[in-house]
């Protein structure tokens, strides 16, 4: 099953994408967007192809429509979010980066996941002076950095 959305995936907190027993693509569109938000699981789905998009009314919780800017075309944005668990996903080919975890954002987990064919992999922080990020913990284990990959790996 491919998912082509027209605008980003914005979670809310206590949310859990699982693409166990499935197929799941989220690809040739925008992608998903976790914002100042606690406790997801995004799980077993394959993530590429992501694209900018916005300028739009984005649904933002079951009530609520807000107004967005052009995301960059991240696969997955975490921004100013905790207590998040990707794992078993496989990221490829987005417009920006593949994980951006930026803003504040901390008690990250990326495990067992797939990154192929891409530039920016992975950037975590939002900049060296931005204080909010000092108490960022991130934990990356038990991937697989594939074929095509240039920069912002760990080493």
């Amino acid at each position: 099953m491919v998912i082509q959305l027209k605008e980003e995936l914005i979670m809310n907190s206590y949310k859990t994408i699982d693409g166990r027993g499935v197929n799941v693509h989220i690809a040739n569109g925008p992608c998903i967007t976790v914002q100042y938000v606690t406790n997801i699981i995004i799980h077993g789905i394959h993530v590429h192809d992501c694209k900018p998009a916005g300028n739009a009314m984005v649904r933002d919780s079951p009530t609520h429509y807000g107004w967005r800017t052009i995301c960059d075309g991240d696969g997955i944005s975490i921004f100013g979010g905790s207590n998040i668990w990707v794992d078993h996903v496989s990221l490829s080919n987005c417009a920006d980066g593949l994980i951006d975890a930026i803003m504040g954002s901390t008690a990250i987990t990326i495990s067992n996941s797939y990154f192929t064919h891409h530039d920016k992999v992975m950037l975590l922080g939002h900049r060296d002076s931005y204080t909010p990020d000092v108490k960022m913990q991130v934990t990356i284990a038990y991937n697989h950095f594939g074929e095509g990959l240039v920069q912002r790996m760990p080493r």
